[in-house]
């Protein structure tokens, strides 16, 4: 899909993944667009759930991965970001 542009441009509502190895299940998709492609319809993820999920996957805890900048202790997946389990092995 293009907004007036030639070539591809970026879609921030819908997007696609692909993994595996590493303790991810294979054989499976989570998650669906609309028909056209445009926006994610089911079993919506957040970027943090994703970064979570990755993270967990290399044996860091995300909640506990955090640094102090400007007075506030920070996160990769900020206060939020959740495993997705149904990804795992």
């Amino acid at each position: 899909m293009s907004e007036g542009s030639n070539g591809r441009d970026h879609n921030p509502h819908g997007f696609c993944m692909w993994v595996a190895g590493g303790g991810v299940k294979g054989g499976q998709v989570i998650g669906a667009t609309d028909a056209v492609g445009l926006r994610a319809a089911e079993e919506k993820t957040h970027v943090h759930d994703i970064h979570a999920t990755i993270l967990h996957l290399l044996g860091l805890d995300h909640e506990r991965l955090t640094f102090r900048h400007d007075s506030r202790e920070q996160r990769l997946t900020d206060i939020a970001g959740n495993v997705i389990k149904k990804a795992l092995a």
